[in-house]
């Protein structure tokens, strides 16, 4: 039987952020299925968050795994195009900068009859060098429906020549999954316990490419981070990905003592550590959102950002990966009050992408 909407997701963001959406198709009984990518190859980085967020187990899991970013965007496109033949949906969604992303939109703007609808477009860090702004851009200029979060993303693909008829803004997907769930974290969860963090703490997470494959680069990172927590007495809890995990490992790296490596955590689990962290360290573009969404500070370990929104709200600091910057960026934003307007919309977004495509 073939549904109306169709998500592609392949990562634990997409699978948090379009959770919101697949909620809305429930509650107005509009048929979906699911594809998940497995671009993720951990189970602790997909498929409980399926459980613990109660959505529904994808139809199709094509496990394609890691791989060269080329080898792994053309398996997808090969294995999402054979389920789009069967499925014929009205509608593609994805979400993000993934490769997931790129390989489930030209996988369906390839075939007749099936839209595109790309969630969280006009995101820009303007850096060609990272992955993750070719995806996005290859893909708000494919799609055939908009969904930018905030004006300044719209802006941004207005500014690219799209059309406004295409464009609908209507705030982050995260601000409904954070406002959905952040609650029912903090009853259901006992990380800080199990973790020993009853009392001050900082919150590291560090897995982008330009940082964790360059030992100086991940080095200098880490070392930044502890000399900067340490200056106010707070240790570092650090779910550490198993990309950097491996890295650690290759590079031999002595990682501070004043930094705790513990598993990748569970998504309820993970919000309740942002929640409660006194400051988060990050080079995630998810993490600057949902850190900034709850009133956390926020150091994030790049060059640049595709969420300027979380620097001129006042919520984040962009530093790099050098100690100075770091224990700068780290004095100044535990000096601020954490009471910035959240950028990112009333958590509604899922409803409004639903509007807009016309499922009412």
């Amino acid at each position: 039987m073939s549904s109306t909407l169709c998500f592609v997701l392949g990562t634990r963001p997409e699978i948090i952020k379009l959770s919101p959406v697949i909620r809305a198709c429930q509650r107005r009984n509009v048929s979906f299925s699911i594809i998940h990518t497995g671009q993720h190859y951990s189970d602790e980085l997909d498929s409980v968050f399926f459980d613990q967020l109660a959505l529904p187990t994808p139809e199709y899991n094509l496990a394609v795994g890691s791989g060269d970013h080329g080898e792994q965007t053309g398996k997808m496109i090969v294995e999402i195009e054979s389920v789009l033949e069967e499925e014929r949906p009205e509608v593609v969604l994805v979400q993000g900068d993934t490769n997931s992303v790129l390989a489930g939109t030209i996988a369906a703007t390839k075939m007749d009859g099936i839209d595109v609808g790309h969630v969280e477009a006009g995101l820009r860090s303007f850096d060609q060098d990272m992955p993750e702004e070719v995806n996005r851009r290859l893909a708000d200029h494919a799609a055939d429906y908009l969904f930018p979060p905030t004006e300044t993303s719209q802006d941004q693909l207005l500014e690219e020549g799209l059309s406004e008829e295409w464009i609908t803004v209507t705030g982050n997907t995260i601000v409904d999954a954070v406002m959905q769930n952040v609650e029912i974290a903090h009853e259901r969860s006992d990380v800080r316990s199990r973790l020993g963090v009853e009392d001050r703490f900082a919150l590291l997470t560090a897995h982008r490419a330009e940082n964790v494959d360059d030992r100086e680069r991940f080095v200098s990172l880490l070392n930044g981070v502890a000399t900067a927590a340490e200056e106010d007495d707070l240790p570092v809890v650090y779910p550490i990905h198993p990309r950097a995990k491996k890295q650690i490992e290759a590079f031999e790296i002595d990682v501070p003592e004043s930094i705790q490596l513990v598993e990748p955590q569970e998504f309820l689990d993970f919000l309740v550590l942002e929640d409660d962290a006194t400051i988060v360290f990050t080079d995630s573009g998810g993490v600057q959102e949902e850190s900034c969404i709850l009133q956390t500070p926020c150091v994030t370990l790049r060059d640049n950002t595709e969420r300027p929104e979380t620097v001129e709200v006042g919520a984040n600091k962009i530093v790099g990966v050098e100690a100075a910057g770091i224990t700068d960026g780290t004095r100044e934003m535990l000096s601020m009050k954490s009471d910035w307007e959240n950028p990112f919309g009333d958590g509604t977004a899922g409803e409004r992408i639903l509007d807009t495509l016309g499922y009412e």
